[in-house]
């Protein structure tokens, strides 16, 4: 039984999340329970003012967080991620489908991250290498790098091209190899930069 409580800056945020909660047949707590079964639902027009709604004693590591704000910036992304968000999720892009999702990605201790959001932190950690042209990728290492950029896992990347877990692989290691990166992130953050997705 998933236990949800919502903290959020400002009752439009939080009544709009509670609507939604309950369109999705979830009823929420007033006073949340340190347990694995209990999921934060942080709300806020940033995602600054959603983690500020949160009080620090639910941020301490007992409780999973999901954060729900309509703007993110790549410092607010860290500090979410520091005080422990597992989720984020635009307010605009939130249905009651997507918010069980969520929960039960938070619940498996899964993590989300809106795509630009997460480029926009990856274009600002990881610097360009001046004069780098990378080797132009095939088109299906294209398409398994925008793949990789939605955020599928191998098996879904695997399902979606109608072949093996072990060709996705093949294709990743490739073309890592070719835009010189040291993981799926970089590459990630490389092909975004370079323009190739």
């Amino acid at each position: 039984m998933i236990r949800v409580h919502v903290s959020a800056a400002g009752t439009e945020a939080g009544t709009g999340v509670v609507a939604l909660l309950r369109q999705a047949g979830i009823t929420t707590t007033a006073w949340p329970e340190p347990s694995p079964e209990t999921v934060i639902v942080v709300a806020g027009a940033t995602v600054d003012e959603a983690i500020d709604a949160c009080p620090a004693d639910y941020r301490s590591g007992g409780y999973r967080l999901i954060a729900v704000a309509d703007t993110f910036t790549p410092a607010a992304v860290r500090r979410a991620v520091r005080a422990g968000v597992r989720v984020l999720m635009r307010s605009a892009e939130v249905t009651p489908a997507r918010l069980t999702a969520a929960l039960r990605s938070a619940l498996q201790g899964d993590s989300r991250i809106p795509y630009e959001a997460l480029v926009r932190v990856l274009n600002d950690a990881v610097p360009a290498t001046p004069g780098y042209r990378p080797e132009p990728l095939t088109a299906r290492q294209t398409t398994v790098l925008k793949l990789m950029a939605d955020g599928h896992g191998n098996a879904a990347i695997a399902g979606e091209l109608a072949c093996s877990e072990h060709t996705v692989k093949n294709v990743i290691y490739d073309l890592m190899a070719r835009l010189q990166v040291r993981n799926r992130a970089h590459a990630v953050a490389q092909g975004v930069r370079t323009g190739m997705i």
